[in-house]
């Protein structure tokens, strides 16, 4: 190519950039997602119903109450979509839906901790860029009080479980799999045998800035005692039997010379974490980081699992997500402005209704709104407002409706939660918590009669529609079907001696069913 050519060509991509640079990500994403379907047809756009229900448990976390989403329905402005999310984003509800969220993805369930929980819920009502927590967790600063709860992350995870020894392979692989997006547990002892990107030598580069931390015992804080590394991590892989050694290293990144001539090695060694940490667009750090938010709206990674970042596991859409991670990366990974503009596309708005069931389009093209489950936080927040628990809901809130949230989240979180160290990432029905909805007491309370709450306001009307109306827009955030009134009424008809119980039952059977467990 001649220096003249070079010269146009790089010209001609300025200007296509630029007019790209014009349009909103949004646009920009519903046209990949539509190119690459290759002319399958999209779902429709959801109801009005259906998407306030969806904004609000993904920013808010809980479903709306029927005042909020029938003044949505009935709002006849063509950008209240857009309205709707700008101010569940600057509601307080976003950033403890947001702490939530991360807590379950970064600890899965490994336990709670009070500043720990501050922390993400400060850092998201400040909107900090993602890189800076990320950076903050991984070199915590116990000298700052204001984020030195950060150190919870590592120091739980080196914490001992009964005779076990601290698990530090397992924190190698936790900090693999969330942050750069590649499980590297395989690649332990040897190259993994069926992901040739994932060597030895990427595991054991990351496990040197880890194998020797310990929780120090003179703070009442979290916070890392660290003890220097002396020489380079060395390691032989069980086939070869070869002896290797490495300094640390981030996966992508190159091997840093060690020791250096600090005495205090082991500092300098996470502070170097922290500032190797890739923030490109096009870093394993910001491709991981672009795919799990689009996940946690869409139900499915661009890459998935999320965790399988590599060659033999492309994603099903690369320039969707070199778009999302450029841009992500561009915007100083902001993520309020990430997820709102993941939010106003077409992509995130359509209908979980395959249009065309004889030739249903593969859940990894994007053309059809997938189930994502419930936490256990969005269902035990979502009960207490279907069934009219809204003290619980609301700022400032009295002690007791504060207890009556935090026990009623605590019975959600054991019977619908995963396992600990478990990632959270599609829905599994099981019996633990079908055995709750059917029989757990202070569940079925939420369902008896109470001043001013749904089984009370249920009761006390005479007419069957309204009834039916009340209840489905109470629980599913919509109403119903002539279908489902129909059967409702036959209910509810042959309940009329005991209108309570014929109430209570219909609430009970809208509060288990699917429909309510998951966002659609």
């Amino acid at each position: 190519m001649t220096r003249f050519m070079r010269l146009a060509s790089g010209v001609l991509f300025l200007i296509a950039t630029a007019a790209h640079g014009e349009e909103p990500l949004s646009v920009r994403i519903d046209r990949l997602i539509l190119e690459k379907a290759a002319g399958q047809t999209p779902a429709e756009r959801c109801d009005d119903f259906t998407f306030a229900r969806r904004a609000y448990l993904d920013f808010a976390g809980r479903i709306p109450s029927p005042a909020e989403a029938t003044r949505f329905q009935a709002d006849a402005a063509t950008d209240k979509r857009t309205k709707l999310v700008d101010t569940l984003l600057a509601s307080p509800e976003y950033a403890r839906r947001m702490a939530e969220s991360f807590h379950v993805s970064l600890m899965e369930r490994r336990g709670d901790e009070p500043d720990w929980q501050t922390y993400l819920s400060d850092s998201f009502t400040a909107n900090k860029p993602w890189d800076v927590l990320v950076r903050e967790v991984l070199k915590p600063n116990p000298d700052d009080e204001a984020t030195r709860a950060s150190a919870f992350f590592l120091t739980k995870r080196l914490e001992s479980y009964g005779q076990n020894p601290v698990d530090y392979p397992g924190l190698v692989r936790d900090v693999g799999r969330l942050f750069f997006g590649r499980d590297l547990q395989c690649a332990q002892c040897h190259d993994h045998l069926f992901i040739d990107d994932y060597k030895q030598a990427d595991f054991q580069g990351l496990y040197a800035f880890f194998h020797n931390l310990s929780i120090r015992g003179d703070v009442k804080f979290p916070a890392l005692k660290e003890k220097p590394l002396e020489k380079k991590v060395e390691f032989v892989s069980v086939f070869e039997g070869i002896p290797h050694a490495t300094g640390p290293r981030v996966p992508g990144g190159v091997e840093i010379a060690w020791p250096p001539i600090e005495a205090d090695a082991t500092a300098k060694r996470l502070a170097i974490l922290a500032a190797e940490l890739p923030v490109g667009g096009e870093s394993y750090f910001g491709r991981n980081a672009a795919n799990r938010i689009w996940f946690s709206l869409m139900g499915r990674g661009v890459v998935h699992p999320l965790d399988q970042h590599h060659s033999g596991n492309p994603p099903s859409h690369p320039d969707l997500l070199t778009l999302l991670a450029g841009e992500f990366a561009a915007h100083k990974y902001d993520l309020k402005w990430l997820l709102r503009e993941l939010a106003m596309t077409e992509t995130y708005q359509r209908s979980s209704i395959v249009p065309d069931e004889t030739n249903a389009p593969e859940v990894n093209t994007f053309l059809v709104a997938l189930e994502r489950r419930l936490s256990a936080e969005q269902l035990a927040l979502s009960v207490l407002q279907a069934t009219g628990q809204r003290a619980a809901l609301t700022e400032p809130a009295d002690e007791v409706s504060i207890a009556r949230f935090k026990e009623t989240r605590d019975a959600f979180v054991a019977a619908f939660a995963n396992p600990a160290r478990e990632p959270e990432e599609e829905f599994v029905a099981s019996v633990k918590a079908s055995l709750y909805l059917l029989n757990d007491e202070k569940f079925l309370t939420l369902l008896t009669p109470q001043p001013g709450n749904l089984i009370e306001r249920a009761t006390q009307m005479s007419d069957v529609n309204a009834k039916c109306d009340e209840l489905y827009l109470s629980v599913l955030s919509r109403l119903p079907t002539e279908e489902e009134r129909a059967d409702a009424s036959v209910w509810l008809k042959a309940n009329e001696s005991t209108p309570e119980i014929g109430v209570r039952h219909l609430a009970w059977a809208l509060l288990s069913s699917t429909e309510f467990l998951v966002n659609h």
